[in-house]
């Protein structure tokens, strides 16, 4: 049995989310709900043509910015130059590129329609973020999140080749670590990122973790285009 959301910013609490990390359905993408969302530790995860899902799962996948993991290889990578990093130039390329992108053991985006608008409001409003990765003038990777306080949420990342999303990721976490973020919260597991020093923590964990980063400052809410200068 499942929480149905209506027209209330209101949420259940995440412990009662089911093994899968299913806590309600319904409601919508407005920038009021994600904000309350995700700083309660929940997040929007569904398919087209299905009703809004909201997850908060058990055990949470993180990575901490102090114990990012970068290989002897990847240091190679990122001393040749073999890429340029940009910061909120078009955010809306990148979301649409992770749209695109053909992830093995799903037969579609989770990244509908209404999943894209929504985040390019949020991004308008300064709340979501992107890292451009390119060669020459030609987009090749990047990724997409939420930030707020000094805790950044990850969403999702592409690449079209080979390192280009692990040099954006890279930088990026350069420069939250520059600035006091504590915490990069990657939701779910993937070996791409466990690579990198992704981790798995209990939820309860997870959301005193969180409280502490979103409090820890206000919310940088221009665009990071001048991060890299």
């Amino acid at each position: 049995m499942y929480y149905w959301l209506d027209e209330n910013l209101v949420f259940p609490p995440v412990s009662e989310a089911n093994r899968n990390g299913v806590l309600a359905l319904g409601g919508d993408l407005s920038v009021e709900r994600l904000l309350l969302a995700y700083s309660s530790g929940i997040f929007p995860w569904y398919s087209e043509g299905e009703p809004i899902v909201w997850y908060s799962p058990n055990p949470r996948f993180v990575v901490f910015p102090e114990k990012l993991k970068v290989s002897k290889s990847m240091k190679q990578v990122l001393k040749q130059k073999h890429f340029r990093v940009s910061l909120d130039t078009d955010f809306r390329a990148v979301i649409s590129n992770c749209q695109q992108v053909k992830r093995e053991g799903q037969g579609g985006t989770w990244i509908t329609e209404e999943m894209l608008e929504a985040y390019c409001v949020l991004h308008e409003q300064g709340y979501a973020h992107s890292v451009e990765v390119w060669q020459d003038e030609t987009l090749v990777g990047g990724l997409y999140g939420v930030s707020l306080g000094r805790i950044f949420f990850g969403e999702s990342m592409f690449a079209h080749v080979s390192n280009a999303s692990k040099t954006g990721f890279i930088t990026l976490v350069g420069e939250l670590v520059k600035r006091g973020f504590q915490l990069i919260d990657s939701q779910v597991y993937t070996a791409h990122l466990e690579s990198l020093g992704g981790e798995s923590i209990p939820r309860k964990q997870y959301i005193q973790l969180l409280k502490t980063a979103i409090s820890a400052g206000e919310t940088i809410k221009e665009k990071w285009t001048n991060w890299l200068a």
